[in-house]
C-alpha cells in the first residue's frame, strides 16, 4: 500500500534551516491528508503541520507558526516541510504522516491504518 520515505534531516545551527521530504508511493496524496509529527526525548508526539488532501487547507503548531512552512509536489507526489529560524526545542524525529480524511482535514496520528515514514532526525545545536 501507500508507502513513504522522510529525508533531509540533520545536525543544524539555531537559526539554521532546513527542509524535510516525504516521497510517497502506491498512492497519490491527494486521497490523504498528510502532515508532520516530531517527537523528542521525554515528550509526547505532536503534531507540527497538516495539509488536506482534497483542499489546500493547512495548518501549524503554535510553536513553529511562522517559521514551518508545509507543501506538497502533486507530480512529485511529495510532500515537504520547510523549517526556518530552527531553535533548540525543534530537535525531535520528524515523521511523515498521511491518513484517510474520515470528515475533516486535519491530521491526528491516531488511526492503526494510519500511514507512516521510517522517521528523520533533526538535531538544532551549537
Amino acid at each position: 500500500q501507500l508507502q513513504l520515505a522522510e529525508s533531509g534531516g540533520g545536525l543544524v545551527q539555531p537559526g539554521g534551516s532546513l527542509t524535510l521530504s516525504c516521497a510517497a508511493a502506491g498512492c497519490t496524496l491527494e486521497f490523504y491528508n498528510t502532515g508532520w509529527f516530531r517527537q523528542a526525548p521525554g515528550k509526547e508526539r505532536e503534531v507540527v503541520s497538516c495539509m488536506s488532501g482534497n483542499r489546500d487547507i493547512t495548518s501549524y503548531a503554535d510553536s513553529v507558526k511562522g517559521r514551518f512552512t508545509i507543501h506538497r509536489d502533486s507530480a512529485k507526489n511529495t510532500v515537504y516541510l520547510q523549517m526556518n529560524s530552527l531553535k533548540p526545542e525543534d530537535t525531535a524525529v520528524y515523521f511523515c504522516e498521511a491518513e484517510w480524511p474520515r470528515g475533516h482535514s486535519t491530521c491526528t496520528g491516531s488511526f492503526d491504518d494510519d500511514y507512516w515514514g521510517q522517521g528523520t532526525q533533526v538535531t538544532v545545536s551549537s
